[in-house]
């Protein structure tokens, strides 16, 4: 193999790494990525394209008289000619820094998880080969209905291998798909979105996708203007999973104890214990949870607060963030459960909300005397993180209710409001279902939300968009 030439498989890189590697310690991680995805407007596919890229992450840790220190570099398209200088340069990063804060020792090797010296997973334009002729024909019907379709289909599939000096070995392939759908009115005054997550494309129906927004589309056609205030809201699933996101971002142990967030105890501590939602609900998460599944172990390409590079391969199990409507856990790395006496809670990469009663969103509809339904919101902010108080707009429709039917859609809003508040002030649930968060799915897409019925949802101001 000539020095310039691309190492053959994942595995080979890290072991190469790992034997390149003059630390007191070594943490390799190798991503495999390869994308499938169709893009559409006005009914009509515009392009599709598959790609393929590699990342290597080298994490080195040197240990000295004041601490551990840790060096994290991270190159795409490595080759073996740019291996050893990878290592080298996360060799000299971590010999620049001080006394890594959160540094602990790595995690021992165990049982090797995955086919570790397989070739990575790859996706395909295959994995469209049901859903493109569906998708045809709901832009047949979308034309004959007099509706534009737009949208995104994207198929993601990651093989990450992980090997550190401990001779932990562990590999884990993710898939990850994601459907976005807008329809529009052809003079452009009525739009709809609708999006789907999946893992393979085989559980979406692009025709109910469009059967959705065509009664959204309808409900449009009479126009109600209401001003900014406090009103009885229906928030949809995917609503519920990007306010609960970001809520979980911001729940990482060691920010609690220090007073800086909203689960801050005051005079000291966390919250953990108290009860935070009026419902009997449940936030968890679990790696295998079916549909959901998530790697089962730590990979973190970086130190944050909620989480450290040191943790490396730590093992995730299911794990209740609120249980019956009380904080049973944060976000805890190895260094923070030492700092709080809280117990080891990494995070992990879903988030499912239950707890609620059976009902689907339509029949919370029909209970309702008169309220907004939303669709999404967008563009989410934080304003103030003692409170996790949060701003941002609605979109693609605001519905409103009367009497138990959709009379309308209202102009859209600024809306203000913390998740936190939000769970306290909710009054019914409903049933839990997967669902693809709008403003947060480039980042976090597996989620399952009831939709939630909030009394005095914050409409804060008028927004003109539609």
């Amino acid at each position: 193999m000539s020095p310039s030439a691309p190492t053959s498989t994942p595995h080979e890189i890290v072991e190469r790494a790992l034997a390149l590697s003059r630390a007191d310690g070594c943490v390799v991680i190798a991503d495999e990525r390869s994308t499938a995805n169709l893009r559409w407007a006005r009914n009509a596919l515009t392009t599709n394209g598959v790609t393929r890229g590699r990342t290597l992450t080298v994490i080195a840790t040197v240990d000295g008289a004041q601490g551990t220190a840790s060096g994290v570099v991270s190159r795409s398209a490595v080759t073996a000619a740019d291996l050893e200088p990878l290592v080298r340069a996360a060799e000299e990063a971590a010999r620049a820094a001080g006394p890594a804060e959160d540094a602990q020792p790595l995690v021992p090797a165990g049982e090797p998880a995955g086919d570790f010296t397989e070739a990575p997973a790859e996706t395909s334009s295959a994995v469209f080969a049901d859903f493109a002729p569906a998708l045809g024909a709901a832009f047949a019907e979308a034309r004959s209905g007099g509706r534009e379709l737009y949208g995104f289909a994207n198929h993601e599939l990651v093989s990450s291998y992980l090997g550190t000096s401990t001779g932990l070995r562990l590999r884990h392939d993710q898939p990850t798909g994601t459907l976005e759908v807008n329809a529009k009115s052809p003079d452009g005054t009525r739009s709809a979105w609708a999006g789907r997550a999946t893992r393979d494309f085989g559980d979406v129906d692009p025709g109910a996708l469009d059967a959705e927004l065509a009664q959204r589309l309808a409900w449009a056609e009479r126009r109600v203007e209401l001003p900014a205030g406090r009103y009885e809201t229906l928030l949809p699933p995917t609503a519920v999973a990007d306010l609960l996101i970001y809520q979980f971002w911001q729940s990482a142990a060691r920010d609690a104890a220090e007073g800086r967030t909203v689960f801050s105890r005051p005079g000291g501590g966390t919250r953990v214990g108290e009860r935070l939602a009026r419902l009997p609900l449940n936030l968890r998460s679990d790696p295998h949870a079916p549909g959901l599944e998530a790697a089962p172990f730590v990979l973190a390409h970086t130190s944050q607060d909620d989480a450290s590079v040191f943790d490396n391969g730590l093992p995730l199990s299911a794990t209740d963030w609120i249980r019956g409507g009380e904080l049973a856990h944060l976000t805890t790395t190895r260094h923070a459960a030492a700092l709080t006496g809280l117990p080891v809670a990494p995070a992990v990469d879903n988030l499912i909300l239950d707890g609620g009663s059976d009902a689907g969103l339509d029949e919370m509809v029909a209970r309702t005397e008169r309220g907004l339904l939303l669709t999404c919101l967008w563009y989410i902010r934080e304003v103030d993180p003692a409170t996790l108080l949060l701003t941002g707009l609605t979109r693609d429709g605001v519905y409103l209710v009367e009497n138990g039917e959709v009379t309308g859609a209202v102009n859209n809003f600024r809306f203000n409001e913390s998740p936190v508040d939000v769970l306290a002030r909710a009054t019914e649930a409903g049933r839990t279902e997967r669902t693809l968060p709008r403003e947060w799915n480039d980042f976090f897409t597996r989620t399952a939300m009831p939709p939630l019925r909030v009394a005095d949802f914050h409409m804060s101001s008028v927004s003109p968009g539609v």
